[in-house]
């Protein structure tokens, strides 16, 4: 265990260095390192090597899923493929193509005569990001933590333990490329790595938990080093009276079916009397797609083929094909079930009636609420992020997905010219406190 730890220190430390020298980059030059990853993505040997490593993962994966080891929506989490890296690509362009954050002075205000505040942005530090069997995170992650001057250790699940490898490899000799300490990203191999990490607590300035609730709170419960959680995404669809059956078959085939696997997609789909034709679309809908359908009584004295749902359903997070259906009487009646059961991700209505949609969009206690939209926008590309680190069902520091406004923190700057503070004061010289528009 000592030798671990002393391995994981090293390379907090040289994260801590490299992350320095980062910080100190200019935008223009931590732009052009996001762009460089992105090109070395798209060649053709490159990504030979990345998915000769990733088909060797899958191999042992379904393997390993064979004998009981690992869920189907794992092994599908984990599969690499030239259309994931052509948006990896893009992803990393469009982070690229966005206003840089860092040094970025948001308030300035003259306290005295030539004594003036400033309150400017900053990287956090050091980043370290435990994150489950998805390799195309690794890229995502350490486009987000460049981006913003930050470095960052990340530890992957074992079942993609060559993928990282490969992809981490290749982030390294790109930022060696471009004149940068390639400390600045680094990957820990063993679970006790992770638990060295944890109490790193002045190397280590984020720790990001990507996983169950309980790995989360595992995590929280480990360190006193401030957490992020990303855990589990139970997403409901709630269909009102006012609905359009067209629209709501698509909307739920989309939040179903577009990646069962994913932490947006609808695990419950909530519908009230009156809603009955949209009901009647999303099922056949849903059907077609070959989704197992799980009703409560009032859904099956419906459609009487349905499987009964259990108590257990409404709050399971099923990541593959499977959905529960519930009628709640009426809009109140599905906050409340929400409430209950939602992970505080991602909510979304279907209503063509505005007070509804406003109602519900203004009670809902969620990172994400949609109205007549998927589910499976609640996402950090598609927000036009660029990438995510994860989504923060929390409510401090980030919510929703995060991206680079999640990764910075900022800083006082006082410049004078020889003043005190014990000039000032009842009876002495008087603050100014005027408030200036920064610089762009």
């Amino acid at each position: 265990m000592a030798k671990t730890a002393d391995h994981v220190v090293q390379l907090a430390r040289l994260a801590r260095a490299a992350g320095a020298q980062l910080a100190r980059a200019t935008g223009p030059g931590r732009r052009s390192i996001l762009l460089a990853i992105a090109d070395d993505l798209a060649r053709s040997d490159t990504r030979a090597q990345i998915l000769a490593a990733n088909a060797q993962d899958m191999e042992d994966a379904q393997k390993m899923q064979a004998r009981g080891e690992l869920s189907p929506a794992l092994v599908d989490r984990l599969a690499l493929t030239d259309r994931k890296l052509d948006g990896l690509c893009d992803g990393l362009g469009q982070l690229a193509d966005q206003l840089d954050l860092i040094g970025r002075v948001d308030l300035e205000r003259e306290l005295d005569r030539d004594l003036v505040l400033r309150r400017v942005s900053c990287p956090l530090g050091v980043l370290g990001v435990v994150f489950e069997a998805r390799p195309d995170a690794v890229p995502q992650i350490a486009g987000l933590a460049l981006r913003t001057g930050n470095a960052v250790l990340l530890k992957g699940g074992r079942e993609a333990r060559r993928s990282n490898t490969v992809l981490v490899e290749r982030l390294r000799d790109t930022l060696q490329s471009q004149g940068l300490h390639p400390g600045a990203v680094g990957l820990l191999e063993d679970r006790s790595d992770v638990d060295a990490l944890l109490t790193l607590d002045r190397e280590i300035d984020l720790v990001i938990a990507r996983g169950s609730s309980a790995f989360v709170r595992h995590v929280q419960s480990r360190t006193s080093i401030p957490v992020l959680g990303h855990a589990e995404g139970l997403c409901h669809l709630y269909l009102h009276h006012s609905a359009s059956p067209p629209m709501a078959a698509r909307i739920a085939v989309d939040a179903k079916c577009g990646y069962p696997a994913a932490c947006n997609a609808i695990e419950t789909l909530l519908w009230e009397p009156g809603a009955e034709p949209a009901l009647v679309a999303a099922v056949e809908g849903l059907r077609r797609q070959d989704v197992e359908l799980r009703g409560c009584e009032a859904t099956r004295a419906q459609h009487p083929d349905l499987d009964p749902a259990t108590d257990d359903d409404w709050s399971t997070e099923y990541s593959d094909k499977t959905l529960s259906i519930k009628r709640v009487d009426h809009l109140d009646a599905a906050l409340a079930h929400i409430d209950r059961y939602g992970s505080r991700h991602t909510e979304a209505l279907i209503a063509d009636d505005e007070f509804a949609a406003t109602t519900f969009i203004a009670s809902v206690d969620a990172a994400s609420v949609f109205h007549n939209a998927s589910t499976r926008f609640a996402d950090g590309y598609r927000y036009g992020l660029g990438a995510e680190l994860g989504i923060s069902t929390g409510k401090l520091h980030a919510r929703g997905p995060v991206g680079v406004e999640g990764l910075i923190t900022y800083r006082w700057l006082l410049r004078g010219t020889g003043q005190i503070a014990s000039d000032y004061g009842p009876g002495k010289r008087d603050f100014r406190h005027r408030t200036r528009i920064p610089k762009p």
